[in-house]
């Protein structure tokens, strides 16, 4: 006996997830390849498997990485003073403008490289190799709010308003990392659901107003952003309710240390703290969310088309009130990061440092998937930590960070344009082996 009382929703899910096959198939790769002597050769799946490294979106992220690179490295020789001058003479002797050109555009990397992974010029292995902790200390707040970014991506929403939801969630992180008194196993995670509450409550009014009154969420975000800003100016003010007492600077009081994480490796303030561990904990939770469980099957279908998951039973606002309320707590995990981290200890008016906005960015170059949002948040770091290097050693404005880090958005933005530069086939641009018929 069957039963015939499946919800359309139910039905219809099946089909919905294998979304990851049909992302092959826009990939360049077959489900199927007709051989001409029917049996599937090893060859054709080797081909089939290279035609999918090749068209994948993958491959073209990396390649976008690379081309900003190129043109960072293009705009670094042009603007050293060196290079310029030996290009006066070019003709006379060329070798120099090379040289100068190699010793700009090399040093600069090998700064770069320094400040984000290993520094060999220190004396120490320990010393050299803080460099790496100070990425990931930049890259921790970047990927969980890059999830929550993302999350809104996959739900057909633009959450533009990682700004704001970091400022609440560092808000309530902060008020109450120096309010209570605990023992420090139950203060550190209240102090982060703090911070998840916080950016929670802050996504979840754009749902609401999006949802219930058609307000697009860019518009809200926008605002909310501002709202938020204002607000907390108004808490750090001289009576305010997060201004630290007898202080005349707009600050909290600084995070008490039982709310403070722990240091996992190395020093205290230089090394790694437990956050690391919980934003690998957030990519874990977002990927199983948005891959095996009902509601995110609910967030991506009505990303990729809320008429068809209306008709299919689905209640599209009580989906995208969800959406933002994950989203924000998700951001607001980064807002509890900044006032946790023993270097951020409280919290004060650039408590954001620009995370809101980079984490736009992360969340494009890791394709809105958990695990590629983490790559691209630990690259950001990497950007981040090494650009105050660059700008120490070679003298090169900070600036430069910034415009690799845009350079990587407009190439990521132009998928064809990077196939074009390295001729790689469009998606479905491949050549069927047909069964022969006889005659």
């Amino acid at each position: 006996m069957t039963d015939d009382s499946r919800t359309p929703t139910t039905a219809a899910e099946p089909d919905l997830q294998t979304d990851d096959r049909l992302q092959d198939l826009e990939a360049g790769t077959s489900l199927t390849t007709e051989t001409a002597d029917g049996g599937g050769g090893g060859g054709d799946r080797w081909s089939a498997a290279l035609r999918g490294i090749l068209g994948g979106s993958v491959l073209v992220t990396v390649l976008a990485v690379v081309l900003a690179l190129v043109a960072s490295g293009i705009l670094i020789a042009i603007t050293d003073k060196t290079v310029t001058t030996a290009m006066g003479y070019f003709f006379a002797r060329p070798s120099d403008t090379f040289v100068a050109i190699g010793h700009s555009v090399g040093g600069a990397f090998l700064s770069m490289f320094d400040g984000a992974v290993y520094d060999p010029g220190q004396s120490t292995f320990s010393s050299g190799i803080a460099s790496l902790w100070t990425t990931i200390d930049f890259a921790t707040p970047l990927i969980v709010a890059g999830l929550g970014v993302a999350v809104s991506f996959r739900s057909g929403l633009f959450n533009i308003g990682g700004q704001g939801q970091i400022l609440v969630g560092a808000a309530s992180a902060a008020w109450f990392g120096y309010s209570f008194h605990m023992p420090a196993i139950v203060h550190i995670p209240l102090t982060v659901v703090a911070g998840i509450v916080g950016g929670a409550i802050w996504g979840g009014i754009v749902g609401v107003l999006k949802s219930r009154t058609g307000a697009h969420e860019v518009i809200v975000t926008i605002m909310l952003n501002y709202v938020a800003l204002y607000l907390l100016e108004y808490g750090l003010g001289t009576k305010g309710l997060l201004q630290a007492p007898g202080s005349a600077n707009p600050q909290s009081s600084p995070t008490l240390p039982s709310a403070v994480l722990p240091t996992l490796i190395g020093g205290q303030g230089t090394g790694v703290d437990i956050g690391i561990l919980i934003a690998i904990a957030a990519v874990v939770f977002t990927w199983w969310l948005m891959n095996r469980s009902t509601l995110g099957f609910r967030f991506r279908t009505v990303g990729e088309n809320p008429r068809a998951a209306r008709v299919a039973g689905m209640d599209v606002g009580s989906i995208t009130i969800w959406a933002m309320v994950i989203s924000g707590a998700l951001v607001g995990i980064a807002g509890a990061y900044q006032v946790q981290a023993a270097v951020t200890s409280g919290y004060d008016q650039g408590i954001d440092a620009g995370i809101g906005f980079d984490a736009i960015t992360v969340a494009l170059l890791g394709r809105s998937k958990p695990w590629g949002v983490f790559w691209a948040g630990l690259l950001f770091g990497a950007l981040k930590a090494g650009g105050s290097y660059v700008q120490a050693s070679q003298n090169i404005p900070i600036d430069i960070v910034s415009v690799i880090q845009a350079l990587i958005v407009l190439f990521i933005a132009a998928p064809p344009l990077v196939r074009a530069i390295f001729r790689i086939p469009q998606p479905g641009a491949r050549r069927t082996k047909r069964k022969a018929v006889a005659a």
